[in-house]
């Protein structure tokens, strides 16, 4: 026949308890050790082991009166035992959500003007067309420099308007990175990275 399996570690833990749940009684060490055997099953060598791992848990007290060592536990210590144990896991659990909710704000912070926003397309595509047309008209000019005087002035004036109207687009985009940079504290250089704004960005002389 196979030789029956000795209680474990913790289940000799949770029988002592029982010992004192049940008689709600207060015990020298001498007493666990006639008890624990008969009534519980746990063998009196491991009974002073079990019982000051669970002084050392502070779910028994313990006292020294006189000559001798006295030890109790009832059960609203150990409900409010367990209610500590509660009280700093959900406060373990609340700082890892704190913690979690700031890491998540910082990433979404970060990726404030790199996201591609209808606003920053919009820019990006009349930067690029404000270029192209520029090119043109430079072009333009250059090809009707020698040619009639009133062809030529009228390209200048084609020329003045689309200036004027590159300027006020430019006045809106430094508008807007005078605004990013007080809202969210980026450097100009980072602004001009995000949105593909040149170094040389300025005003149409």
């Amino acid at each position: 026949m196979s030789k029956k399996k000795g209680l474990s570690f913790e289940e000799k833990r949770a029988r002592m308890m029982e010992i004192f749940f049940e008689t709600k009684d207060v015990f020298q060490l001498k007493d666990i050790e006639k008890i624990a055997p008969k009534e519980k099953g746990i063998t009196s060598m491991s009974v002073k082991e079990i019982l000051q791992s669970l002084v050392d848990d502070g779910m028994v007290d313990t006292d020294r009166i006189g000559t001798s060592n006295y030890f109790w536990a009832f059960p609203s210590k150990a409900l409010h035992a367990r209610k500590r144990k509660l009280e700093e896991l959900q406060s373990q659990l609340a700082e890892s959500s704190q913690k979690k909710e700031a890491l998540q704000r910082s990433i979404e912070k970060s990726k404030i003007g790199r996201e591609d926003t209808a606003e920053r397309a919009t820019l990006t595509e009349e930067l690029a067309a404000l270029r192209q047309k520029k090119e043109q008209l430079k072009a333009e000019i250059d090809k009707y420099r020698e040619c009639d005087p009133d062809v030529v002035e009228e390209m200048r004036q084609t020329n003045k308007v689309a200036k004027e109207a590159a300027n006020r687009w430019t006045d809106n985009i430094f508008a807007i990175k005078s605004w990013a940079k007080r809202k969210f504290g980026f450097e100009e250089s980072r602004i001009d990275k995000s949105f593909g704004i040149p170094e040389d960005f300025d005003y149409i002389d």
